[in-house]
């Protein structure tokens, strides 16, 4: 069954106000504005308010598709470029780095609050479970999995990206975390080829991206061919897996199609991430495939 599914509340984070193709967040102590493509409705508050809350503010660089991501921040004079926040539940916590980046990314996606959460609950009543976390970026759900005592293998294939997740992992007070920078495809297929096999898989493929030797990653292209090869590497029950998109163009039905194909699990849960503003309005943020047990 498709359903949606959201966060609960974390006092380190709050979406304030979207409308416009923006987004107006808090993360930490700091409020930032930045374009979102999805916010096709009017702003809540006034633009006075937006002015008065927003400390970094993100522009595109001109040009003519609403899609691209690259542009730079105004700051207000206070404000830093990057500092740390916080995820906490009664179990288990996370320490990381939020920055701006060129391309409107602050290292977080606070909507993956609702994954972190169900791969800490899968992985803790496993014995030292072996998981897999694929387009791993800057590694909450690593530090998640490694919090409920995994042995996790991070891989992304931008290097800067593994030393801030490394940043992270240290900041949590946690250790041995496996890092791996390489192309995706090539390190799977190389994994299959060995018979290594993972009680959990974590993917949070992007819709374009390049290997570290210029490999050229598209989704529609190659996700059902990745997603295949995945299925070689999921250990025998107990084990779960986690698949994040986003992109405009891939809905909740195309995964839950994509994996009652491939692994045919029982319990499949697909649906639609979103966050929710003061407004009440539901920002959609992607779609997730999950099964676990």
């Amino acid at each position: 069954m498709i359903r949606t599914l959201t966060p609960a509340p974390w006092p380190d984070y709050e979406l304030i106000d979207t409308g416009d193709f923006e987004k107006l967040e808090r993360f930490g102590p700091h409020v930032v504005a930045r374009p979102e493509p999805q916010a096709v409705w009017d702003k809540a508050l006034p633009p006075r308010e937006w002015e008065r809350l927003a400390q970094a503010v993100f522009s595109r660089e001109a040009g003519p598709d609403r899609q691209t991501e690259r542009g730079r921040w105004s700051l207000a004079p206070s404000m830093p470029e990057r500092w740390m926040m916080r995820y906490a539940r009664p179990n288990w916590q996370a320490t990381f780095k939020v920055a701006l980046s060129a391309f409107k990314h602050v290292g977080v996606f606070p909507e993956q609050a609702a994954n972190w959460d169900y791969i800490y609950q899968q992985c803790q009543p496993l014995v030292a479970p072996k998981v897999l976390n694929l387009f791993a970026y800057t590694g909450v759900a690593s530090l998640a999995a490694r919090a409920a005592g995994a042995q996790v293998t991070h891989v992304d294939a931008v290097k800067p990206v593994i030393t801030w997740a490394r940043e992270n992992m240290e900041a949590s007070h946690q250790t041995d975390i496996r890092w791996v920078v390489e192309d995706v495809l090539k390190f799977v297929e190389r994994e299959a080829r060995r018979g290594n096999r993972y009680q959990g898989l974590i993917l949070d493929p992007p819709a374009y991206g390049r290997g570290p030797n210029g490999e050229k990653w598209v989704l529609e292209d190659h996700l059902n061919a990745l997603l295949k090869v995945c299925a070689q590497l999921l250990a025998p029950p107990p084990h779960f897996f986690v698949l994040n998109l986003y992109s405009l163009g891939f809905s909740a039905l195309i995964v839950e199609n994509l994996l009652q194909t491939i692994f045919k699990p029982a319990g499949l849960d697909c649906g639609e991430l979103y966050l929710t503003d003061r407004a009440g309005r539901k920002l959609p943020l992607g779609v997730y495939g999950r099964f676990g047990g």
